[in-house]
């Protein structure tokens, strides 16, 4: 423009239909108004009125970010309950994580985390850290949180404990679901260096969210001790294991690596030291 109006050129986001509702949302965020041949705008005839406007803009090579945007805060709203609307009405999972993300987009507000560390390998294993963090929060958001440390399931089953099936095999099946759902909490108790089985039972004496602390040996409520699980997480892990269960069931039969021998290994490296190689002389 000359030097007279500072400005940058960014690529729109997304494509096709996805993209003139992502423009949509930005003009909403902003405050401002698409300016498009299908709706009748014309570049030329723009006003600064047309304009959207944010407290800071960030470009980079590949992402442009937005923050704090001055559009008027019951649009937004209404905005976002549109998408909810049609996140409710998807019937393809991309679709919807689609508009999930926009969802977040325009209701969470954006946030910067600067990752530091002495050294790489310090730094990757803080980054896996965050990335971890940053799904579960995700996940958080879907559906809400519940007790973590495996709590959360030691209550489902206790619950379910009086739960028969319509013959004896089926109830021995319950049976071996609900021992396996205490197992994230037995395995977190045991790499704490705890007794598992004195945990769980003390765990099961309690109710609602009360629950075992491993990193300070306390029990107490877990979601005032800041130990939470997204109920999306626990839900899917319940589910997948359930299903590859039920897949063993039915196939009768499992594929995996044969243990390695170490008394073999051990044999083949000891007899004469310095004939390893001889191995096949008498």
């Amino acid at each position: 423009m000359r030097g007279i109006v500072k400005v940058a050129a960014v690529k729109a986001p997304g494509f096709g239909d996805r993209r003139k509702a992502m423009l949509q949302d930005i003009a909403i965020l902003t405050n401002g108004t698409v300016i498009s041949e299908e709706i009748g705008m014309e570049l030329e005839k723009a006003t600064l009125e047309d304009l959207g406007q944010a407290k800071r803009v960030v470009i980079n090579k590949d992402t442009t970010t937005i923050i704090d945007g001055l559009g008027e805060q019951e649009a937004i709203s209404g905005r976002v309950a549109q998408i909810r609307q049609q996140i409710e009405d998807a019937t393809s999972d991309y679709d919807r994580e689609k508009l999930q993300e926009r969802v977040a987009k325009l209701a969470g507000g954006v946030a910067v985390i600067k990752v530091g560390a002495a050294t790489e390998v310090e730094m990757k294993e803080k980054r896996a850290r965050v990335d971890d963090a940053l799904h579960a929060t995700r996940a958080a958001v879907e559906e809400g949180v519940v007790a973590g440390g495996g709590t959360a399931l030691v209550r489902v089953a206790n619950a379910l404990r009086e739960m028969t099936g319509d013959n004896e095999e089926q109830t021995v099946g319950i049976r071996v679901a609900l021992r396996a759902m205490e197992a994230p909490m037995r395995q977190i108790v045991a790499n704490a260096g705890e007794e598992p089985s004195v945990v769980v039972n003390d765990v099961k004496a309690g109710q609602g969210n009360y629950g075992y602390n491993a990193a300070t040996e306390a029990y107490g409520d877990m979601i005032e001790m800041g130990i939470l699980d997204p109920t999306k997480v626990t839900r899917s892990a319940l589910q997948f294991a359930a299903s590859i269960a039920g897949l063993m069931i039915t196939t009768e039969a499992m594929v995996t690596d044969l243990p390695k021998d170490e008394k073999m290994d051990l044999g083949a490296a000891g007899g004469m030291g310095g004939m390893g190689g001889m191995g096949g002389m008498m």
